[in-house]
């Protein structure tokens, strides 16, 4: 039997553990199904004390079955100050005269668009995610790691910037695991073959994929 994807809190005993899809209530904030946040003071304040400045309409979007560590956060783009010119203060946040002479310039920036994380993509520990950042399935961010750049997908990154430490499969594996996308198949099937899912090949998850019907062409 899977866990309840409804229930905010999947582990009764420990309630630093919860389901976010349930609990995010914002518009701008989307999570799939089993993406989880561990934390011991409080996970429940996810949506507020770990996406930042979502003062725009740029959304945060999460796949299924990520892993999210204490002090993970996503910095959307609304933290971004005007560089266009020789002050980067932002005038217009305080209103009156300063924001009726430069509302305008805020309204011109540019922006980076949605940040978007793939499925069963793995947080370290307080890792940082920059705005309009492209995370793909099964990447995985190192404890500390500030995310500047996009990540390609079963990616290892870490540092500040992140770099690519290195690739998880070969190229060849990687596209048999995107084409199989475990992380869509019915609950029912995750939950009968999730000893294949943690520790099996990517020819094994191809191989259920195939069985029943689930690959997706790419």
């Amino acid at each position: 039997m899977s866990p309840d994807p409804t229930a905010v809190h999947p582990l009764s005993a420990h309630d630093r553990v919860v389901f976010l899809k349930p609990l995010v209530t914002s518009p701008k904030i989307v999570v799939g199904e089993y993406t989880y946040y561990d934390d011991p003071a409080g996970a429940t304040g996810f949506e507020d004390l770990n996406v930042l400045y979502a003062y725009g309409p740029e959304r945060l979007v999460i796949g299924k079955y990520c892993a999210i560590a204490t002090g993970t956060r996503f910095l959307m783009a609304g933290a971004e100050h005007p560089t266009m010119g020789v002050s980067t203060y932002p005038f217009t946040m305080f209103g009156g005269r300063w924001a009726e002479q430069t509302l305008d310039i805020v309204a011109a920036m540019p922006s980076r668009g949605d940040t978007v994380v793939g499925n069963d993509v793995w947080f370290g520990y307080q890792a940082t995610v920059m705005p309009g950042v492209r995370i793909g399935d099964g990447a995985i961010i190192a404890a500390g790691a500030m995310v500047t750049a996009d990540v390609p997908p079963y990616t290892i990154v870490g540092g500040n910037p992140a770099r690519p430490i290195r690739q998880r499969f070969t190229d060849a594996d990687i596209e048999r695991l995107l084409s199989a996308a475990w992380w869509d198949w019915p609950a029912d099937l995750v939950t009968a073959h999730a000893r294949t899912i943690m520790a099996g090949t990517p020819a094994d998850i191809e191989r259920i994929a195939t069985e029943h019907g689930l690959e997706k062409s790419r």
